[in-house]
């Protein structure tokens, strides 16, 4: 009888073992789900054409030519007016909105509001565009830090109005950008405009010649351009 009540003891301890390590094994199941759960699942990773220093790279290192390429877009966009300044104009700000700071979405607002005063919006068609050879360059960006740069754009306007040539110049804007890794639903960017750093200049650029040296930047303009 000893020998039996012995036996089923040990039966007994055994099995609560196999519950314990069934137990822990379930608790390291749902640790596991819910790490993979709550991992991301979208990295942006930017790749510059530029391979001269091979494929290894910091990942959170956002180069030059990718911080370039979104300020050139965003701002070319931003200033699109395919149809009618006044509402091309206001339906960019809230198109592109995931792509500016707060501080530089009420620049803008404030940007619109002036230029409706002026009246410089109705009927007003817009397009902004690189002056060739001047893309992007060793100049075009600087690295203040690690999440924030400087960015040299030089770009024509061309503006009509019931489709006759009003605005045919040549502007320098040096933008700021800063990372801004908050919405990657809404800016898969990661990065965000600041606006201006600097007040803006207006380019001569002699016919023929649109080369480095032949932008010779004049005296600063306002915004309105």
């Amino acid at each position: 009888m000893s020998r039996f009540r012995h036996a089923q003891s040990a039966r007994d301890a055994h099995i609560l073992t196999l519950r314990v390590i069934v137990a822990v094994l379930l608790l390291l199941c749902g640790g596991m789900w819910w790490g993979w759960k709550s991992a991301p699942q979208d990295l942006t990773i930017h790749n510059p054409p530029d391979l001269r220093s091979g494929s290894t790279r910091k990942w959170w290192e956002v180069p030059p030519s990718s911080v370039y390429s979104f300020a050139f877009y965003i701002w070319q966009q931003l200033n699109r007016w395919p149809a009618n300044g006044e509402v091309d104009y206001k339906r960019n700000l809230h198109s592109y909105s995931a792509y500016l700071t707060p501080q530089c979405q009420v620049y803008l607002e404030n940007d619109y509001a002036a230029r409706q005063r002026r009246q410089e919006l109705k009927g007003r068609v817009r397009g902004m565009y690189e002056i060739p050879g001047r893309g992007l360059r060793k100049d075009a960006v600087t690295i203040l830090d690690r999440d924030h740069w400087v960015v040299t754009l030089d770009l024509a306007i061309d503006e009509h109005y019931a489709g006759t040539p009003v605005r045919d110049v040549y502007v320098r804007y040096p933008l700021r950008v800063v990372r801004a890794d908050v919405d990657p639903e809404r800016n898969p960017w990661g990065l965000q405009l600041d606006c201006l750093a600097d007040t803006p200049q207006r380019l001569s650029v002699p016919r023929g010649d649109t080369g480095d040296g032949g932008n010779k930047p004049g005296n600063a303009n306002s915004t309105e351009e």
